[in-house]
């Protein structure tokens, strides 16, 4: 019986855990794990925090090389001494091609989009924020432009009305770590054909930031409702309610006609609070105002008192 292939993993935040998992109770020798190096954080910013995928290594038993640098002579031996025959990447950085290269079955990695829709940093966030009410992962070997190498197998994933980013994530994740599997055992077999992205399809999912995070009221309030709930629960969008930022985690669609300005507060002051956009309303479920913690609305509203005709973004 053949040997399964030398398998070194490559990942750093909670999204990989489960697909490396997936690969050791599979059966196949993961001989190493590459990850992002300890960084300070925790209260006061003392604590050296260890990535998630270091962690679940260490349970695992596995191997742990935490370069600095993916070009540096000494990582290179280093990854060159664990004999793998194949690497996987999931959510991790962008490799050399001396890296990428090593391995003679190759290196594929695991991206949270139906290629080439959605390459990038952030693509699960901006399909939310698009509005498609389908998404996926797919598997694909990597070559030098990032996210463009052909394509090895999709798996594809509903997104609700109201699913927040973090809600597609967390399915992702589990799904994601099925199509590894099924990845891995697709090279060992040998049997299978590749296909090509066609770049004239491609669409973008650049990185998210705070500054970009901001909402605006003006725009029709389905596409105010995508964008909250596409950057839920980080970087979480906001806007200000009078000088404090006030960040909105979820809320749902109301339509109807109005005639209120955009960004004005409808509230019974115990159980709802709705923000009228063009179009109807936002009923906000869940939100945060600065330094305070998250909170249901009910809960929000029996703590603050806000006047008649209040508006957000203001």
């Amino acid at each position: 019986m053949k040997d399964h292939p030398r398998i070194v993993f490559m990942g750093t935040p909670e999204f990989a855990v489960p697909s490396l998992e997936r690969l050791v109770d599979a059966g196949y020798p993961v001989v190493g794990v590459i990850t992002a190096t300890d960084k300070l954080g925790g209260r006061g910013g003392k604590q050296l925090l260890e990535s998630p995928v270091k962690q679940a290594a260490i349970r695992l038993g596995i191997p742990v090389l935490q370069p600095r640098n993916l070009k540096s002579p000494e990582f290179q031996g280093e990854l060159r001494a664990l004999s793998a025959d194949l690497q996987i990447v999931v959510a991790f950085r962008m490799l050399p091609e001396a890296v990428w290269n090593m391995p003679p079955l190759g290196t594929f990695n695991l991206h949270g989009s139906l290629l080439p829709k959605y390459r990038g940093a952030a693509p699960i966030n901006w399909a939310v924020i698009r509005g498609e009410e389908e998404t996926g992962a797919t598997t694909f070997f990597i070559r030098h432009e990032i996210d463009t190498g052909d394509v090895l197998l999709q798996c594809r994933i509903p997104i609700g009305e109201n699913d927040t980013a973090g809600d597609v994530h967390d399915r992702m994740m589990v799904e994601g770590a099925d199509l590894v599997l099924q990845t891995v055992q697709l090279i060992e077999g040998g049997d299978y054909k590749l296909r090509q992205q066609d770049d004239a399809l491609a669409t973008s999912a650049p990185k998210l930031n705070r500054e970009m995070a901001r909402i605006d009221f003006d725009q029709p309030v389905g596409e105010v409702h995508n964008f909250i709930r596409g950057l839920s629960p980080w970087p979480a969008a906001w806007t200000t309610l009078e000088d404090k930022q006030l960040k909105l985690i979820r809320t749902r669609v109301e339509k109807g006609d109005h005639d209120l300005a955009p960004g004005t507060i409808r509230t019974d002051d115990k159980s709802y609070l709705r923000v009228a956009a063009p179009g109807g309303f936002l009923v906000v479920e869940e939100l945060q105002l600065a330094g305070r913690r998250r909170m249901h609305t009910e809960e929000f509203l029996r703590g603050t008192e806000l006047p008649v005709d209040t508006h957000l973004g203001q």
